[in-house]
C-alpha cells in the first residue's frame, strides 16, 4: 500500500495515531495492552527520520516510539481537553439519572433527563465541581 501524504497530513495522521493509542492502551499494564496499536504507531513514527522529523521518534527495546519532545508538544493537553468534557458529560448524566431514580427511561423521560443533564453541564461549566457534596 502506498500513501502520499504533505508534511504536516503526515504530522496530524502521527498525532492521530497517537492518540488513539493513547484512549486504547494508556490504561492498560505491559502484559494486557494490545499490541496490535502500538505495532502500528511504531510504523509511523518509524517514518518520521525519513520525511525530515527525526526529533519526533526515538528508539526503545529496538521499537520506533513516540519521543519526549512530541509527547511534550502539546498533544496531552489534546487528550486532557477530551477527558474533561467526557468525564463531566457523563458524571452530568449518572447524576440526571439518579435524581430521577431510572437506569432506562421512557421515551417521555428522555426530555426531562436532557433539561437535568443540561442543568448539570451549566452548573459544572461555572463552577466545575466545587458544588458537589457527598452526603452519608
Amino acid at each position: 500500500m502506498k500513501l502520499e501524504l504533505t508534511d504536516k497530513q503526515f504530522r496530524r495522521l502521527l498525532d492521530l495515531a497517537y492518540v488513539g493509542n493513547w484512549i486504547i492502551n494508556s490504561t492498560r499494564d505491559a502484559n494486557d495492552r494490545i499490541v496490535e496499536f502500538d505495532e502500528v504507531e511504531s510504523l509511523l513514527f518509524e517514518q518520521c527520520a525519513a520525511v525530515d522529523m527525526p526529533t519526533l521518534v526515538e528508539k526503545f527495546r529496538r521499537q520506533s516510539i513516540p519521543s519526549q519532545q512530541f509527547c511534550e508538544g502539546g498533544i496531552h493537553e489534546v487528550i486532557l481537553d477530551y477527558e474533561n468534557v467526557v468525564f463531566f458529560e457523563i458524571l452530568a448524566e449518572e447524576l440526571a439519572r439518579r435524581d430521577m431514580q431510572a437506569a432506562a427511561l421512557d421515551e417521555e423521560d428522555i426530555e426531562e433527563l436532557s433539561r437535568r443533564i443540561s442543568d448539570y453541564i451549566l452548573e459544572f461549566e461555572r463552577n466545575g465541581t466545587d458544588n458537589i457534596v457527598l452526603d452519608k
